[in-house]
């Protein structure tokens, strides 16, 4: 597997964002922001990671792994690579939002080293292009938390 910046039409990863991201509307305003990485197997895309920047904190804005690929290192992979990102670029702090009702991305970032920041109830409405009733292990999608990775201690 390689990790690397992707440069190419983002409109191809599209179906990858939707994997992330519920909201189509939502996607819309971010697809082409900041930098994107992608996970590649024997040429085949199996992740992306997108990083947007501004001053001294990067937000790591949506990350998905294909299905079949999942918990076997894509995703830390990834991460790995946005922390060198960041790094490199003099980035203090990268930060990272998942709803609160998914407990599987909770427990992925903070093994990634991410401390929950804050809660953001009712981020997940219809107004922002979430339909009502989606359940995510059985919880309504509501409300977003917010992580972050400290890097001003590092070397």
């Amino acid at each position: 597997m390689l990790v690397d910046r992707y440069v190419g039409d983002r409109a191809l990863l599209r179906p990858l964002f939707r994997e992330a991201d519920d909201s189509e509307q939502q996607i819309d305003t971010y697809l082409d922001l900041g930098a994107v990485f992608v996970a590649e197997d024997d040429g085949e895309i199996i992740g992306h990671l997108q990083l947007i920047t501004a001053n001294d904190t990067a937000e790591l804005k949506s990350m998905a792994v294909a299905e079949s690929r999942r918990g076997t290192g894509v995703g830390r992979a990834l991460v790995q690579a946005a922390l060198e990102h960041c790094r490199q670029n003099t980035a203090t702090r990268l930060l990272v939002a998942t709803a609160a009702a998914d407990v599987g991305n909770l427990r992925f970032y903070q093994r990634q080293g991410f401390r929950v920041l804050r809660v953001e109830r009712d981020a997940f409405v219809a107004s922002t292009g979430y339909p009502d009733g989606i359940v995510i292990d059985g919880i309504p999608l509501r409300d977003r938390v917010w992580l972050s990775h400290d890097l001003s201690g590092e070397s």
